[in-house]
């Protein structure tokens, strides 16, 4: 084990043998830091924290720090878990959970840009990818292989489906379907992201049933539930079925197609 001098590691910490950290970081009693992560100078990791495999998280990061919640008290305290393989860039902040049985969630392979947020009791997935200031009110859940560009904001209980890209500056008040661009001062479906879909290895056949997806959703003059019963009627893909399940899931609402 690998761990500066000037480095704080509480009693009843569980480091495994693998673990490096650096000057000045500060590692409470509870938190679990599992094989060959790597913690750098001045991070924070709070008591509240589950950390799996090969995680490097970078200067002035905090994990499992206090939910940005007026109502919080310390008895509700739930955890932030983390996966395996994930990249915390310097200055990301991570809230555990307050108000559900599961915590926080982070999954594995995510890789989240200098000073981005995630607030308490979300749900991220796999492959997801913060850019600088990103930011996740509480209770948003992310599905897998996102692009939140830079200054994004996300409001609290949306949902972001897998494949989507969310352009800089944008607000996010509803939830964004699988496979699209969202853009706009509050987001609006601009399109698909037809170059993520690409670079992840959609063939063409499934990006045109995606694509003949969404014109009957928004351009078919159908209303919601009209588009949605069309979909299940037309022999429906993996994709377009992903689809239809995101739609009939949504609380929040969709956001609207520009």
């Amino acid at each position: 084990m690998n761990i500066h001098q000037t480095a704080i590691i509480e009693p009843g910490a569980e480091l495994y043998p693998s673990v490096t950290v650096g000057p000045y970081s500060i590692i409470e009693s509870g938190a679990v830091i599992g094989e060959g992560c790597i913690i750098e100078s001045s991070v924070r990791i709070y008591g509240a924290t589950r950390m799996g495999k090969h995680n490097r998280v970078c200067h002035g990061a905090t994990l499992g720090s206090e939910p940005q919640d007026l109502g919080y008290t310390p008895d509700k305290s739930r955890p932030l878990s983390i996966g395996d393989h994930n990249h915390f860039k310097e200055g990301v902040n991570i809230s555990r959970g307050v108000k559900t049985d599961h915590g926080t969630l982070i999954g594995s392979h995510n890789y989240m840009m200098a000073y981005s947020h995630v607030g308490h009791d979300c749900i991220v997935g796999d492959h997801n990818i913060f850019a600088n200031t990103a930011t996740l009110a509480g209770h948003v859940e992310m599905e897998h292989h996102i692009f939140l560009s830079g200054h994004t904001a996300t409001h609290q209980f949306c949902r972001i489906g897998a494949y989507a890209m969310v352009a800089g500056v944008t607000g996010v008040p509803r939830d964004v379907p699988p496979y699209v661009v969202a853009d706009g001062h509050r987001a609006e479906i601009v399109g698909l992201n037809l170059v993520g879909l690409k670079r992840n290895g959609f063939s063409p056949q499934q990006r045109s049933a995606i694509k003949q997806a969404y014109k009957t959703l928004f351009k078919s003059g159908l209303k919601p539930a009209e588009a949605l019963e069309r979909l299940k009627a037309d022999n429906p893909t993996e994709e377009v079925l992903h689809i239809i399940r995101f739609f009939e899931a949504s609380n929040r609402g969709i956001i609207s197609h520009r």
